[in-house]
């Protein structure tokens, strides 16, 4: 991924130290636990456990000559390590190594991405019961509905993201699974046992039956939820850009000093925030397709899904790592206009209270439904194309004269609308016990 959407922490994790210091680690353990079994000398385990050591550009140089990175790299360790270094990597097969590794990082990758949920989790709610009693104009289709509150909305948004969170930990938790059953998945030159406690010490589930790999179902999965992951925040970017239209003006982006919102036109101040998040979601659904592709290999085993996986896994966590920072910081700091949700509310000549109307004309105005449902439209789309108010166009109506002027009262009356909405924020209460650290959002990320 280009330095430009990625983050210190999460880049570093999909270094190539990185990738050759997680396969280092399974090496060892694996030394160890051979070791136990009587299998290499205790000595030459304890040799590779203190002087083994990853010299990329050494493993570089090597692989020009092999053509092949897991034999680059069990070379260069062993001459680090000195002659016991021939009880290196025994046994194995690459993929013993390569998909361990991976599954390391994968791991470690999983838990910055599931610390940037709790973060954006936090800001969330906490700005839903900032806004709970905030009232705005609920819209389907993008016309007028109903009131709501921002409240409403944003908690929508932080349940999203929870059920986001559980996906991801979920396919994570599937994917923490490493192999060392070798060249087909029969074990037949590493017993079940030492898998077994190598996978004990790396905090990883042994694959009940590999083929010479993990298989491509778990990778799959994860990178589908970080692209549903990538969905969600692309929808709540979406509502902020169509709020921060000129003409509806509800929300707007924050605005540092200094910003620059176009070259040619100095009053602009465009949800470029947004706009990039939407963007990147793009490029996080590819990946979960390129993911996809990657399950139907040949046999026990082809190389094709490897050139996929070193892109694809790093640049799917790197970008998700940086979109759910960027919008962690974009909802903390969010302008709200209450105001203009206001004046945007009263803009809809009350037209909000058809459905109100619709039920009292039936309950209190003797009306069938089909009637009432045609008194109501016909003076809806009159107070619409007219401008006029909806109430008074009702209230003149010679077929809603039943209906008591108290009772059409009731029907515009906005509280009557939002009376739940205190049991809806009280929701959020379900949603911060699975919340386990926070301050994510504090990272700096690129404008």
């Amino acid at each position: 991924m280009i330095p430009r959407y990625t983050l210190p922490e999460m880049g570093a994790i999909w270094t190539d130290q990185a990738r050759f210091e997680a396969m280092l680690r399974v090496e060892v353990a694996v030394a160890r636990a051979q070791a136990r079994h009587g299998l290499v000398p205790v000595a030459a385990a304890n040799a590779i456990a203190s002087r083994a050591r990853v010299d990329v550009p050494r493993i570089a140089e090597l692989e020009r000559v092999t053509d092949h990175d897991v034999v680059a790299f069990v070379s260069q360790v062993a001459e680090t390590v000195g002659p016991e270094g021939r009880y290196l990597h025994l046994g194995l097969t690459s993929s013993d190594v390569l998909d361990t590794g991976l599954a390391l990082q994968c791991h470690a990758a999983a838990g910055r991405l599931l610390a940037d949920l709790d973060a954006a989790i936090t800001v969330l709610v906490r700005r839903a019961r900032e806004h709970a009693a905030t009232v705005m104009m609920g819209r389907t289709h993008s016309v007028h509905a109903e009131p709501i509150t921002f409240g409403v909305k944003l908690a929508g948004w932080a349940f999203e993201l929870d059920r986001d969170r559980r996906r991801v930990a979920a396919a994570a938790g599937d994917l923490a699974t490493g192999k060392l059953s070798g060249p087909v998945g029969t074990y037949a030159h590493v017993e079940p046992a030492i898998e077994a406690e190598v996978m004990a010490e790396l905090g990883l589930a042994a694959d009940p039956v590999s083929t010479q790999i993990v298989q491509r179902d778990r990778h799959a999965a994860f990178l589908a939820a970080l692209a549903v992951t990538g969905g969600s925040v692309e929808r709540f970017a979406t509502e902020i850009r169509n709020l921060s239209h000129t003409e509806i003006g509800e929300v707007e982006e924050p605005f540092r000093p200094g910003q620059k919102g176009s070259s040619a036109m100095p009053h602009k101040r465009n949800p470029i925030r947004s706009e990039r998040l939407c963007g990147l979601a793009r490029l996080l659904r590819g990946y979960a397709q390129a993911g996809l592709e990657d399950q139907a290999l040949w046999h026990e085993r082809d190389i094709s899904h490897s050139s996929v996986e070193r892109v694809a896994l790093p640049d799917a966590t790197i970008l998700l790592d940086y979109v759910l920072v960027t919008f962690a910081r974009l909802v903390d700091g969010l302008v709200v206009r209450p105001e203009r949700m206001r004046e945007n509310l009263e803009r809809g000549l009350g037209l909000h209270a058809s459905s109100r109307v619709l039920v009292a004309l039936v309950e209190k105005g003797g009306l069938s439904r089909d009637a009432a449902y045609e008194v109501v439209q016909r003076n809806a789309l009159r107070a619409a194309d007219a401008r006029r108010p909806f109430r008074d166009l009702i209230a003149a109506d010679p077929q809603a004269a039943a209906l008591p002027p108290a009772s059409l009262d009731a029907c515009f009356d906005e509280a009557a609308f939002l009376r739940h909405v205190p049991t809806v924020i009280g929701r959020l209460q379900a949603v911060e016990p699975a919340l386990t650290s926070g301050g994510t959002a504090a990272r700096r990320v690129p404008a």
